[in-house]
């Protein structure tokens, strides 16, 4: 049965918000793309990644060295996707697809795949954020990470407060070599039909795959003077710093004291607009780091991001503004830990309650 979310008379909040933005644009005569700050920042970051990697395959290094590039190779791998990647994958790069497309490529840095994730988040996670059963990036390492208070408890589950970051770490290992297979085999993602890919997308996902093992596993072994194991260390260790970053940001947007994970009534709807619903969802963390904006990508404004996905994050402080003041003037939530270390507490302390047996 589709999901619907039902307008119990608040919709004029999301009404007069676009409004505002669209008034806001147009009085500074601003795009709701990328500025030269975003195409400065996108190429820092581009540019990073590629000298780490060169610098890690020239050999000029110490192992123990290397092992610290990997480490920091990883961690640009999660902020390109943050920062590049998911803006273009949004459409909110460049007002010009193809620029999109070509950015929204850099995906495959990251090991995965952007026709599936803009299946997994742009079409299911955005529209059915939170939803038990129709948001799939809610389900994490299903059995052992509890996040639905109507899920079935397992004891060891009271141990998930404890566990649950260091599990983190291996959510861009199951990218590389599970999640993009299977969520695009699958007949369904959440509630959303998943079988009619087109013909190119079957050679694209397993050649870009082979193409990331290459260059990712094998070149690296090939053209330096290192054993099996310690190719496997450095790699692992890339993953383990790329996971934790991506996992993490996710986590504190979606899963921290406040968000909601409503259920749909039987009749197969959510009781509020859309928009409603991505406030009780969504929460901001540090949203005046400078540091936090910088490196992911906006998405410590995750609110801002998920009312207007199609605006480049550049823009989302200007946006923050709008938006907490209308949601005040409407009554509504504004859900927001002030730094990175409360939003972490508030992830950990959901945690171990949701870990407890009701």
């Amino acid at each position: 049965m589709p999901l619907k979310f039902i307008n119990t008379g608040q919709s004029s909040f999301f009404l007069t918000l676009r409004k505002r933005v669209d008034a806001y644009f147009k009085q500074k005569g601003l795009s709701p793309h990328a500025n030269g700050p975003m195409w400065a920042k996108a190429l820092f970051f581009l540019t990073g990644y590629g000298l780490l990697y060169g610098l890690i395959l020239s050999g000029l290094f110490s192992l123990w060295a290397m092992l610290a590039l990997t480490l920091l190779l990883g961690a640009f791998a999660a902020f390109i996707g943050f920062n590049v990647s998911h803006d273009a994958l949004h459409g909110a790069f460049s007002s010009r697809n193809w620029v999109n497309q070509l950015l929204g490529s850099t995906f495959y840095l990251v090991g995965a795949s952007p026709y599936v994730w803009k299946i997994t988040h742009n079409t299911v996670h955005h529209t059915y954020t939170n939803i038990p059963g129709h948001d799939e990036d809610i389900e994490i390492a299903p059995g052992l990470i509890r996040l639905n208070p109507e899920e079935e408890h397992r004891p060891w589950q009271r141990y998930q407060h404890l566990y649950g970051f260091p599990l983190y770490s291996l959510s861009s290992l199951s990218w590389v070599f599970r999640k993009d297979y299977l969520k695009f085999f699958k007949k369904k993602i959440g509630q959303h039909a998943n079988t009619d890919h087109p013909r190119r997308e079957y050679f694209t996902l397993f050649f870009s795959k082979i193409a990331y093992y290459f260059f990712f596993l094998l070149l690296p072994y090939l053209v330096l003077d290192i054993t099996w194991w310690q190719l496997v260390v450095g790699f692992l260790g890339m993953h383990l710093a790329e996971g934790l970053v991506l996992a993490l940001v996710f986590q504190l947007a979606h899963v921290v004291e406040g968000t909601a994970f409503p259920l749909p009534s039987q009749e197969g709807s959510i009781q509020e607009a859309w928009a409603i619903h991505q406030l009780g969802t969504t929460a901001n963390f540090a949203p005046r780091s400078a540091i936090a904006a910088f490196v992911c990508g906006g998405l410590n404004r995750q609110i801002e991001h998920h009312l207007f996905p199609k605006v480049c994050h550049i823009h989302y402080p200007a946006l923050a503004v709008i938006v907490r003041q209308t949601a005040q003037e409407h009554g509504l939530p504004y859900l927001e830990n002030k730094s990175l270390f409360s939003a972490l507490g508030s992830h950990y302390r959901l945690l171990k309650k949701l870990g407890r047996k009701a």
